[in-house]
């Protein structure tokens, strides 16, 4: 019993899991468990609107668990009016009467259980393996993963909400001021994120707006705040057309540059170049005016695969970086992989969110069949997945593939997982 936690004591009230013959409190009143409640992940009684009869008396109120009866004292509740309400406390261990603030004795109840749920569990807890129970997953039915796996696409959105939102009040609830943001961030693709994210949050969508009908300007207006635009390169003319165009900007906006040596380079491949990926940036901002509305206009996939389905030329075909030239030209497209990636982490989080916010189930629906639509991912993760013989079939899956392993399996919450769960019961 000592090394029990509570959380496990938890899962067995939850899912009635205990030995339901002959329950009885401390003082020998009979109890019958009508509702169990629901339980209740944050201050307060573990479980709220429980319905139990005791003795006689049909009770409607809280229900708290511990280990130990005596925990009530050594957590305080003794002197907290918020578990005045508790109607049944359920230990493992009576060793004492506990009472509320008023000194009314409450009802404990100790719970008896198959020492096979435990084992089970301890089981998966001390497996070692990439998930704890990757070798009793192949018993598991398609139903209660698929079904599982539908929750956890939701869930996973839904973990993006309350980052949007913060974003979305710091920028005084304007939509396309947080959505360029979020989408530099996503586009700078893990490697350089927080420089891309530094970027756009030190030059303001308004002004890139004032010069929405010229790219040259944009691009010194991107290249520029990046710190791409502080050297010297009296043989590159484009170069040189860029600082001259950028300082004139520079001081119209009174801009400051984020630092240039933030940017990485090493390990990626010159076509992800942070040069590359700020003049596709600066296209797709070219191309696109007001671009979280014509987001929430698309009626298809398709349509938003083609906002960011964009090609650099001029300058940048025969470039990867300022100066020198390649050999041979190149016409730098987002690669669809690259768009996809953008829509799965960008696009469809802002369609969902606004649909939450704004309660329109149209926008949700219409998030989550986009989603439906795309690919799987194809990373370390779902690779993983895979020699499992988990596929994916499409993003939406994929997506609940990847919050399993981060949130549930990496962090052994397999009481909080229904696959877990069904593991432990077997």
């Amino acid at each position: 019993m000592e090394n029990i936690p509570e959380d496990f004591i938890h899962y067995l009230w939850k899912y009635k899991l205990y030995c339901k013959q002959n329950l009885f409190t401390e003082s020998e009143e009979k109890v019958e468990i009508i509702e169990n409640g629901w339980h209740n992940k944050d201050s307060g009684p573990d479980f709220f609107n429980a319905k139990i009869k005791i003795g006689e008396t049909l009770w409607a109120g809280n229900v708290e668990i511990h280990k130990r009866s005596s925990d009530w004292y050594h957590h305080k509740h003794h002197l907290d009016k918020a578990y005045d309400n508790v109607i049944l406390q359920v230990v493992l261990e009576n060793n004492g009467q506990t009472k509320r603030t008023n000194g009314t004795v409450i009802p404990t109840l100790t719970l008896n259980f198959d020492d096979k749920l435990y084992n089970n569990y301890m089981k998966l807890l001390s497996n070692e393996n990439w998930i704890p129970c990757e070798q009793e997953l192949s018993y598991i039915d398609h139903f209660t993963i698929n079904f599982w796996l539908d929750k956890l696409t939701i869930e996973r959105l839904m973990n993006k909400y309350d980052e949007i939102t913060g974003s979305l009040k710091t920028n005084n609830n304007n939509w396309e001021t947080t959505f360029y943001h979020k989408l530099a961030k996503n586009f700078g693709f893990k490697v350089n994120s927080i420089p891309f994210e530094l970027l756009a949050q030190s030059l303001p969508i308004e002004y890139l707006a004032k010069h929405k009908d010229n790219k040259f300007q944009i691009e010194a207006l991107l290249f520029g705040q990046a710190g791409f635009l502080q050297g010297n390169m009296s043989n590159d003319e484009y170069y040189l057309k860029l600082c001259r165009e950028y300082n004139y900007l520079k001081k119209k906006f009174n801009l400051r540059p984020i630092n240039k040596h933030i940017w990485k380079f090493s390990k990626l491949r010159p076509s992800n170049f942070p040069t590359i990926r700020i003049a596709q940036f600066a296209e797709i901002i070219y191309n696109s005016k007001k671009l979280f509305s014509k987001i929430l206009e698309a009626e298809n996939i398709q349509y938003i695969h083609n906002l960011f389905d964009i090609k650099l030329s001029g300058y940048w075909t025969e470039h990867y970086t300022f100066q020198k030239a390649s050999k041979t030209k190149k016409n730098k497209k987002l690669g669809k992989s690259a768009i996809n990636t953008v829509i799965i982490n960008t696009v469809i989080p802002f369609l969902f969110i606004y649909g939450e916010r704004k309660n329109k189930q149209g926008y949700k629906n219409k998030a989550l069949n986009f989603l439906n639509q795309l690919p799987p991912e194809n990373n370390s993760i779902i690779k993983k997945w895979k020699k499992l013989n988990i596929i994916p079939e499409s993003a939406y899956q994929s997506q609940a593939l990847i919050q399993l392993k981060n949130i549930y399996c990496k962090n052994k919450k397999c009481l909080e997982c229904q696959i877990g769960k069904k593991i432990i019961s077997y």
